[in-house]
C-alpha cells in the first residue's frame, strides 16, 4: 500500500473541494438565477470538461502552463519552480477539470429553491449575501454538498489528466490512481487490489455520508 500516494490524492481532492466550495456557490446561483444573452454557451463551456477526453484537456493545460506560456513564466518567476510537474499545477487542474461536477449539482441545488421564497426574502429587505446565506444555501445545501462529494471522489479516481500535467513524482505528483497504474505495470496484483479496494471504499464512505446527511437536511427543512 503506497500511503504517500494516498495522502497526495486526498491532499489534493481537498485543496480542490476547498477552491471550487465558494465557487459552486456563487456560479452555481448565478446560473439558477440569472437569465442572460450566452447562458446557454456558458453552460456549455462550464460543462466542457464532462465530454473531452482528459488527454485532451490535459494537452491543452500542459501547453497553458508550460514554461513558454505567460502563465507558466509568470508561475516560475514568483516561485522558482515551474508550475507543470508540481503539486501546485496539479491542484490548478483539479479545479478547471472539476468545474461540471461543482457547479451542475449547486444550480440543480439552487434552481429547486421555490421562486416565492426567494421574493419573500426580497420583500423583507434581505440583502443578497444574508439572502444567499439565510434563505437560498439552507435550501440548495443537499445540491451544494453533492457537488463537493463528487468533486471530491472524482479528483481522488482521476488519472488522465494527472499524468499529462503532473506525471510520476513520489511525493509530489503520484496519486494513488498513478500507484495503481503503476503496480499493474509491474505485474503487482496484490498492491494494486489493495490500493484499488482503499479507493473505493473511501468513495463509497463518502457518497454514503453524503446521501445520510442530505437526508437529515430534508427532514429539518420539511
Amino acid at each position: 500500500m503506497d500511503w504517500t500516494a494516498l495522502y497526495l490524492s486526498l491532499k489534493l481532492a481537498g485543496w480542490t473541494v476547498a477552491i471550487l466550495l465558494p465557487v459552486s456557490i456563487l456560479a452555481g446561483r448565478f446560473l439558477a438565477y440569472r437569465r442572460f444573452p450566452g447562458r446557454g454557451l456558458v453552460e456549455a463551456a462550464v460543462m466542457l470538461p464532462l465530454v473531452l477526453p482528459p488527454t485532451v484537456l490535459g494537452f491543452y493545460l500542459l501547453v497553458a502552463f508550460g514554461r513558454a506560456s505567460p502563465l507558466g513564466e509568470i508561475w516560475e518567476g514568483l516561485f522558482g519552480q515551474p508550475l507543470v510537474f508540481s503539486f501546485q499545477g496539479l491542484v490548478l487542474a483539479s479545479v478547471l477539470f472539476n468545474l461540471p461536477f461543482a457547479i451542475q449539482p449547486a444550480q440543480r441545488g439552487f434552481e429547486a429553491v421555490p421562486p416565492e421564497v426567494r421574493e419573500a426574502a426580497a420583500c423583507c429587505g434581505m440583502s443578497p449575501l444574508r439572502a444567499l446565506w439565510t434563505v437560498d444555501l439552507p435550501l440548495a445545501w443537499p445540491g451544494v454538498m453533492t457537488a463537493m462529494v463528487l468533486t471530491f471522489a472524482h479528483t481522488l479516481g482521476e488519472f488522465g489528466i494527472v499524468l499529462m500535467v503532473g506525471g510520476s513524482i513520489p511525493g509530489e505528483t503520484r496519486t494513488i490512481a498513478i500507484a495503481i497504474y503503476d503496480r499493474v505495470q509491474a505485474f503487482d496484483a496484490q498492491a494494486a487490489g489493495t490500493m484499488s479496494a482503499v479507493l473505493v471504499a473511501i468513495s463509497l464512505a463518502a457518497i454514503a455520508a453524503t446521501y445520510a446527511l442530505s437526508a437529515r437536511v430534508g427532514r429539518r427543512l420539511g
